[in-house]
């Protein structure tokens, strides 16, 4: 068998067998137009394996059972986007100007209970579910006996790792306003990262989780699922979003990221921003009027 040298691509018949694989475990659909993109990311997986073609590759994945930890950092490659805290400033601004004080002001003088509960949905290295704990605790801290619950989970049992460790370096704080990073982080010497402080970590938490399996938890206040759907097609989509329903109740919110494309998919939700649905559990389409 001919080794794989470092500018060969997968073959069309290759690109199909792979694709096929991934969606099958994950539910990510792999375009015929990511050749190059494929190939690079598998390669990576070659150099540090050991194994000397694609095709071995594909054989040794085919014969392992998904729990190996070869098929996560084989995923990990070939899912993994970039991410940092304080990503999208509308969907932050939104969170700690409008929904954080709208809801402390609730259980100030409409009897909310003291409860805030968010799932962080394909979390990678845990930077969004980090920027929520960092704004919920910007926005509560002053006031007690509130209960927050931060829940990240991601397909990947690396990126949990990663995400459980909290290490971020500059780039991924490089948005984090500077007096949020002063008050909720300390910098961690001589290795040129920042990593939240207790009262930061003892609100969240991390699991592996497939987004095509049910999530056993009790409904979240809001939903984050953010550039992950886009990697999705109909079928998985659809899959994805009864799920997240099974964790949502009547006036949770739901916030997508720009690029999902699943507007048309969405039933039982009221349109609030762009991005942003509230669930109404009715199954009427999403097209309310933008409010708060």
């Amino acid at each position: 068998m001919t080794a794989t040298t470092g500018h060969e691509l997968v073959t069309d018949s290759q690109l199909k067998r792979y694709a096929k694989l991934i969606y099958d475990v994950a539910g990510v659909e792999i375009s015929p137009h990511k050749k190059q993109l494929l190939s690079n990311r598998v390669r990576r997986r070659l150099k540090v394996t050991g194994i000397d073609s694609f095709e071995a590759y594909y054989k040794k994945l085919v014969a392992l059972p998904v729990t190996d930890e070869e098929w996560d950092h084989f995923l990990q490659e070939v899912t993994t986007h970039e991410t940092y805290l304080f990503r999208d400033d509308s969907n932050w601004n939104w969170f700690r100007t409008e929904y954080l004080p709208q809801i402390v002001s609730e259980a100030r003088t409409s009897g909310r209970a003291k409860k805030l509960r968010v799932w962080s949905a394909a979390c990678s290295t845990g930077d969004e579910a980090c920027t929520v704990a960092c704004c919920a605790a910007e926005a509560i801290a002053a006031h007690s006996q509130w209960e927050i619950k931060i829940l990240g989970t991601d397909i990947g049992v690396g990126a949990v790792r990663d995400a459980t460790a909290a290490k971020f370096n500059e780039r991924a704080m490089r948005l984090t306003p500077p007096l949020l990073r002063k008050k909720f982080f300390d910098e961690i010497k001589g290795e040129a990262c920042w990593t939240p402080k207790p009262q930061l970590r003892k609100t969240m938490s991390f699991r592996q989780h497939n987004l095509l399996d049910p999530l056993n938890e009790r409904p979240f206040d809001v939903i984050f699922l953010k550039n992950v759907l886009i990697y999705f097609n109909t079928e998985s989509k659809l899959r994805v979003l009864e799920n997240i329903k099974r964790v949502m109740q009547p006036g949770s919110l739901l916030v997508l990221g720009a690029a999902e494309g699943v507007s048309e998919l969405l039933s039982g939700y009221e349109r609030v921003k762009s991005w942003l649905y509230r669930f109404t559990n009715s199954a009427s389409p999403a097209n309310g009027k933008a409010g708060v």
